[in-house]
């Protein structure tokens, strides 16, 4: 018992942690301690607030009875409820307990039903998406006593060999999206994996530095090998020279769309914060749309690379369906993100270049995506017209947009205004730089009651709350009635100093002053609900919103 306790103390185990204690005995020699700890999140906690893929989460009671919002069915949008979820999945009942949460890449279509008492949305599609798992949380403290007689001498250690030196300039996750296509034929297709080869050589694949997988291109795409297939160089190089050619189509949007969805994940040896960078190689010219997978991609943060080699003849060129399509692939339109080969025979000089290029931090501008380089400014109308009730669903309003984005001292920021006929500054976008103290700032405001003056708050905020530095501004504003003052100058002003506006009425707010407050195109950055509670349902929205905004500016 002695034992039991200072074991499960040393393993810090609070009074708030749910485990399941076991004593084991064993007669082997060796003895493990295996701790397995759910972490308490209440029924709000979505799965993009999670730090870890296969977390454990402890669901609180009554999550049935909280306005949660879960989008799809079996497998859910990251911006669900996980408690939520777990309980319309069957996997906890009413009373809650842990679950397991499984990070997967976006899907498209979720389904929305009712089951187990919760009514799920549906959701056209999401970049991330998760499954919940029931799971059985137990500490296992093995008790062994050993005969001393019994030990055998220690085998003198073997010596590995060491392995060979990473590239420290070149920390990345690297899919590498070769061309099987009938267009490339075998003969050009062993030519380009003996480029790849050398590829792979010089970028100096280990587990300190880059880790590549490889994805092939044809009709339809095949992974290979993924991230955490080969440690080294030897064992990939061997991989890729007996991969066979598949033939088909060239279908390079539907790989950069299959390779972005289901390539990088943890599972599959992708490491968080290193960058994720895609070189797609195409010999002539792809024969479908690449359109929707590279925002795909760049939504995903996903740096994509195109190198082409043999550029179509004059006589191919009336089947090309795009002549574009290198810079509608890329993360950026800027030179960086392509590069050109006349001819397999001459690949061999381009690869150190192309590898200088690869492994260039500065230029990987889709490291930076919306959920993590944007400033978020909250302008909260706090009229009597609104009333305590509806001021603190406005607040979950603003919580469920803020609960998408990766808050922290170097990620995203929010910070939030109230007005009526004066302003007040609830807190700056640099008062607190994790997610957690930030939406507790946000839902603790006090509501004020007043007028209404939404002009002068405006340029209120515009003035106090942002502030020269990294990220893209933008503001949320709500309001649920007419200004006494001008709105449109203000507004102008507003989006001259590069704040990007999302007008949100309410009840009676004049469909006129809202548009006169947004950005261009009105339509996209204009919301409107008749009744306060119709707000949860236009979060996911607005969150598209910004991402498709910092996407175009970027």
């Amino acid at each position: 018992t002695a034992a039991l306790l200072a074991a499960v103390s040393s393993a810090g185990i609070g009074a708030h942690q749910h485990v399941n204690l076991s004593l084991c005995l064993n007669t082997s020699s060796l003895c493990y301690l295996f701790v397995s700890v759910a972490y308490p999140v209440t029924c709000g906690t979505r799965a993009a607030d999670l730090l870890e893929d296969g977390q454990v989460v402890l669901c609180p009671p009554d999550c049935t009875q909280w306005r949660v919002s879960v989008f799809g069915t079996s497998v859910y949008a990251s911006v669900s409820s996980v408690c939520g979820a777990a309980v319309h999945g069957g996997v906890i009942g009413p009373a809650g307990g842990p679950v397991r949460v499984h990070r997967l890449h976006g899907r498209y279509n979720y389904i929305g039903s009712y089951s187990h008492g919760i009514q799920s949305q549906a959701l056209s599609r999401w970049p991330a998406s998760f499954t919940d798992r029931s799971v059985c949380v137990c500490v296992c403290v093995c008790v062994c006593v050993c005969s001393v007689a019994a030990k055998k001498p220690l085998k003198k250690p073997s010596v590995k060999k060491a392995l060979p030196v990473a590239s420290k300039e070149c920390k990345m996750d690297f899919a590498l999206l070769l061309d099987g296509s009938n267009n490339i034929g075998k003969r050009r297709f062993n030519l380009q994996k003996g480029f790849v080869s050398r590829l792979v050589t010089s970028m100096k694949l280990g587990p300190t530095g880059p880790r590549m997988g490889v994805v092939q291109a044809s009709g339809s795409p095949k992974i290979e090998f993924y991230l955490n297939n080969f440690t080294q160089p030897k064992d990939m190089l061997l991989a890729i020279k007996e991969m066979p050619f598949l033939g088909g189509e060239t279908n390079t949007g539907k790989a950069i769309m299959h390779t972005a969805e289901s390539f990088f994940g943890p599972e599959r040896g992708g490491r968080r914060g290193y960058p994720r960078v895609m070189v797609v190689l195409v010999d002539g010219w792809p024969s479908d749309d690449l359109e929707t997978a590279s925002t795909l991609a760049r939504e995903s943060g996903i740096n994509v690379f195109m190198v082409s080699i043999a550029k179509a003849t004059p006589e191919e060129l009336g089947a090309v369906r795009d002549p574009d399509f290198m810079k509608k692939a890329v993360c950026k339109d800027n030179g960086h993100f392509t590069y050109s080969i006349p001819s397999w025979f001459s690949s061999t000089k381009h690869v150190k270049p192309l590898t200088q290029r690869l492994c260039s931090m500065e230029g990987l501008m889709c490291s930076k995506t919306c959920y993590n380089s944007v400033n978020i400014g909250f302008l909260i109308d706090g009229s009597s017209s609104v009333g305590d009730a509806n001021f603190r669903l406005v607040l979950e309003f603003l919580a469920a947009i803020s609960q998408s984005f990766d808050i922290s001292e170097v990620g995203s920021r929010i910070g939030a205004v109230q007005f009526t006929y004066d302003q007040r500054m609830e807190f700056g976008l640099f008062d607190h730089p994790s997610k957690e103290a930030a939406l507790n700032a946000l839902r603790r405001i006090p509501y004020m009651s007043g007028g209404t003056a939404t002009g002068d708050a405006i340029t209120y905020t515009a003035e106090n709350l942002f502030r020269a530095g990294p990220g893209r501004n933008f503001l949320i504003l709500v309001t649920d009635g007419q200004s006494y003052d001008d709105v449109r100058g203000p507004s102008l002003a507003a989006q001259r100093q590069g704040i990007t506006i999302y007008s949100v009425g309410v009840a009676w707010a004049p469909m006129d002053d809202l548009k006169a407050m947004s950005s261009e195109p009105k339509d996209a950055h204009t919301f409107f609900t008749r009744e306060f509670t119709g707000l949860a349902e236009l979060a996911p929205l607005l969150v598209r919103g910004i991402c498709r905004d910092f996407s175009e500016a970027n």
